[in-house]
């Protein structure tokens, strides 16, 4: 295929697009699924993130039955490489330059740092509550409850110090934190953050530790073959309460950004820099707030000027087809 200036300019905006979406990525409660949707890539890379999980799951099976790529080649043409390439491209680059900025910060400033983070969560639980939608039934609370719960005694396990994360747990924690791009508003970064993974994964970035980017990639992979797959069903099949457990599990995690805690994580009363930790708090949840009035202003917009589909996947941001 031939590059005009029109198919250039359309791949620097897909790498600009893709790398906000990475940005994103690296900072914990700022959803990179939620910056996909507004700068309107979300479907796309959602719809493309499955050919490709289940192009390479039909290349394995099949290869090992001895049935040929036909299905396998199938699936990768159906994904869209001309936008995919340069976003990916982007997101890869400003993973890189936000792991180099952030690590830093978490070294020298960790309960400010956790003050900020605290913030962008507390905010963000707005989408998944506002995605359940409508008045909670009592059961739904004892759900929430127990996944809170839950959540925040796992988070409260005491933590192996100097101990490098193993293949399993590092497949187990990608497969995981790719989830996230599911369902806008829930981070990825956040995810590894909760379960001890997101410093060792900066660090394998700022470090370049290609042993450890190649098992989270390969995990990332899974996980979209995956959990991926599971997660959209139980959205689509049983997805109130669905994400009734998944705000519960946000809210839960919340202990691990707790500004004051001792170096194995335990909690510690309020500090003397109460109300520096507070703004700070505030400073993030803002960030936060003003990103979700943005999407739902240019999904308003959208809606104004295009046919709408719904999207039974996640049901929250509505597809709009373009008219023609």
């Amino acid at each position: 295929m031939s590059i005009t200036p029109r198919t250039a300019a359309r791949s620097i905006l897909d790498a600009a697009r893709g790398s906000l979406i990475g940005f994103a990525e690296i900072v914990p409660g700022v959803s990179g699924g939620t910056i996909a949707l507004i700068v309107g890539v979300y479907d796309t890379l959602i719809d493309s993130a499955g050919h490709l999980a289940r192009g390479v799951a039909r290349l394995v099976a099949d290869g090992v039955r001895g049935r040929g790529t036909a299905e396998a080649r199938a699936h990768f043409r159906s994904v869209h490489w001309g936008a995919i390439v340069p976003i990916g491209i982007g997101m890869l680059a400003a993973i890189v330059v936000g792991a180099a900025l952030i690590a830093p910060l978490l070294e020298q400033y960790p309960a400010e740092t956790r003050a900020v983070f605290a913030g962008l969560i507390i905010a963000s639980l707005i989408v998944p509550i506002g995605m359940v939608g409508g008045r909670w039934k009592p059961h739904e609370y004892l759900v929430f409850a127990a996944a809170a719960a839950l959540t925040f005694v796992l988070t409260g396990l005491p933590r192996a110090a100097d101990q490098d994360p193993t293949f399993i747990v590092i497949v187990v924690a990608a497969a995981v934190a790719v989830c996230a791009l599911v369902l806008p508003g829930v981070s990825g970064s956040y995810l590894l953050l909760t379960v001890g993974m997101y410093a060792p994964t900066l660090a394998a970035v700022n470090d370049r530790n290609f042993g450890y980017l190649g098992t989270f990639i390969l995990g990332a992979i899974l996980g979209l073959g995956v959990f991926v797959s599971g997660l959209q069903w139980l959205l689509a099949k049983r997805r109130r309460i669905t994400l009734v457990v998944m705000t519960g599990l946000m809210a839960g995690s919340l202990r691990a950004l707790w500004p004051w805690q001792t170096d194995d994580g335990g909690l510690e009363p309020v500090g003397s820099d109460g109300p520096l930790m507070l703004g700070l708090a505030v400073a993030g949840a803002a960030v936060i707030l003003a990103l979700i009035a943005l999407e739902r202003m240019l999904v308003a917009r959208r809606l104004l000027s295009a046919d709408v589909v719904s999207d039974p996947a996640t049901d929250t941001i509505p597809t709009v087809r373009d008219p023609e």
